[in-house]
């Protein structure tokens, strides 16, 4: 199977994000579009662009990108309870269609301020049941003629929408990304999700996380396999030294000067982010370059632990993450705009070179 490797484009207003040392431009369409560019330059298929209450809507800054790119993929964070599935559908087809099928998307569950914007469902149960109705009915809409559906959450009642989505061959619809480490989060994945994502655990949970996925997943009723991805940061220079370097010095910022995004991720009680947190435990380094000290001084979500190395390092890390069967990665440093570029034309070749072996033989 293919893989596939996507950037960050931060969906902020003020400079600074993981710090970018970028100061100006920062909430503007001339900002994200300079990086989206830049993604296209470096070789990525696409980037993830986040959603969070009290930042610009994530949706409109996508279909803005996609209007002014023409080969980025914007993966756009959703959340059930902001969103009706049917409004969703429609939205997201419309701007699939237009793109020519450009659009992806990111299904996230986890608590975000749900009060502020009038969702009432906080009970982690109920939303992961929740989500899996969400995303069922979306899919439904995008690939049906007429849809009469009455769950427990939602319902529709001989709905049809117009466009549908870009199809291209075995594509009929964006993919679903969907990430989450609790047994609730994972059932919904097997089920539901075409995509399971990961933060940066060690080899060794990964591939036991996949193990059991598929085991769900071979229990669910599902038109295609469960495909697999990793969200990670990392830290790559031309040799071990420097990267390294590079890592402490970021590392020894965040723990001088603070940063909200990053103490917001501590008073969360998200499985998979204490799984992270967890990992600092076992010493600053896992594996053979996953660093886990960004975790000790607030790093959190996809910038607790770090790949840090040389190119040739990282690459190798990230095949032997493919090898257990992850085909799709979501990878960021800062600042987002010349990083991209260069961690694209020094890594993605290198990791393809890698991986290319396994993929063709028998």
């Amino acid at each position: 199977m293919p893989i596939d490797f996507h950037w960050y484009i931060p969906n902020v207003i003020q400079p600074g994000h993981r710090g970018d040392t970028n100061a100006e431009g920062w909430g503007s369409l001339d900002h994200s579009t300079a990086i989206a560019h830049s993604v296209e330059q470096g070789g990525w298929t696409g980037a993830l662009i986040g959603a969070g209450w009290g930042r610009p809507d994530a949706f409109v800054v996508a279909t803005a990108l996609l209007a002014r790119t023409t080969t980025l993929q914007p993966i756009v964070a959703v959340r059930p309870g902001y969103w009706s599935p049917a409004q969703f559908a429609t939205a997201a087809a419309t701007a699939d269609a237009l793109s020519q099928g450009r659009l992806l998307v990111n299904i996230v569950t986890g608590q975000d301020n749900p009060l502020a914007y009038g969702d009432t469902e906080v009970d982690q149960p109920a939303r992961y049941a929740r989500t899996a109705e969400f995303m069922r009915l979306v899919r439904r809409l995008w690939t049906e003629e007429r849809v009469t559906f009455r769950g427990e959450h939602y319902g529709v009642e001989n709905a049809s929408i117009t466009p549908r989505p870009y199809v291209n061959g075995q594509r009929v619809h964006p993919t679903l990304f969907f990430g989450g480490a609790s047994e609730a989060a994972e059932c919904t994945g097997a089920a539901e999700a075409d995509v399971q994502l990961f933060w940066g655990e060690p080899l060794a949970g990964i591939e036991e996380r996949i193990a059991r996925l598929k085991k769900l997943a071979a229990k669910a009723e599902r038109a295609r396999p469960l495909e697999f991805g990793l969200r990670i940061t990392t830290v790559v220079r031309d040799t071990s030294e420097e990267a390294w370097a590079v890592a402490e010095e970021k590392v020894d910022h965040f723990a001088k000067h603070g940063q909200d995004w990053i103490a917001n991720w501590h008073t969360a009680a998200a499985v998979g982010q204490k799984r992270l947190l967890d990992l600092a435990e076992r010493g600053d380094v896992l594996d053979t370059c996953l660093y886990t000290k960004p975790g000790k001084v607030g790093g959190g979500g996809a910038a607790t632990t770090w790949l840090v190395g040389s190119h040739d390092e990282v690459a190798q890390a990230l095949a032997a993450y493919q090898r257990l069967g992850i085909t799709h990665f979501i990878l960021s440093d800062t600042p987002y705009r010349e990083e991209s570029i260069r961690v694209g034309e020094q890594l993605i070749g290198r990791v393809k070179a890698l991986c290319a072996p396994l993929a063709s033989s028998p």
